[in-house]
C-alpha cells in the first residue's frame, strides 16, 4: 500500500508542478483567481514535507512518521481545497476558471484525494509497508 500511495502522490505532485508553473508564469490568465502567494507556496511546501515524512515512514516502518505525514498532508489538502473553491468561485463570475488548465486541476485533485485516503489507511494499519 505504501508504494501505491507513493504513485498517487507522484501523480498529484506532477500535476501540481504543472499548476504551479502556470501560476508562476504570470500574466492576466494566471492571476484571474487571485490566489494569495502564501497559500500557493504553503500548499506544496506542506505536501513535500509530508512526502518526506512518508518516505521516512516507509524506510523505518515508524507509524509516528506515517501519522506526521498524514497531518502535513491534511493541512496541505485544506489549503488545496481553499484554492479549489476560489478557482470555482472565480469561474462562477464569468472571468475565472479559464486561467488554469482544467485537466491538471482535475488530475491533481483526484490524485490528492486518493493519496489522502491511502495515507490515512496505511497510517491506521499495523505496518506502513
Amino acid at each position: 500500500m505504501g508504494l501505491v500511495t507513493g504513485l498517487t502522490w507522484t501523480i498529484a505532485a506532477l500535476a501540481g508542478v504543472r499548476l504551479l508553473s502556470h501560476w508562476l508564469s504570470g500574466g492576466d490568465r494566471a492571476k484571474i483567481t487571485r490566489f494569495p502567494a502564501a497559500v500557493v507556496f504553503s500548499h506544496p511546501t506542506l505536501a513535500v514535507s509530508a512526502l518526506a515524512c512518508w518516505v521516512a515512514a516507509l524506510i523505518t516502518g515508524n507509524r509516528a512518521l506515517a501519522w506526521l505525514a498524514f497531518g502535513g498532508l491534511a493541512a496541505a489538502a485544506l489549503l488545496g481545497f481553499v484554492m479549489f473553491t476560489r478557482w470555482l468561485g472565480a469561474g462562477r463570475h464569468g472571468r475565472g476558471g479559464a486561467g488554469l488548465p482544467v485537466l491538471a486541476v482535475t488530475l491533481h485533485g483526484l490524485a490528492g484525494v486518493a493519496t489522502f485516503a491511502l495515507v490515512l489507511l496505511a497510517a491506521s494499519a499495523a505496518r506502513v509497508f
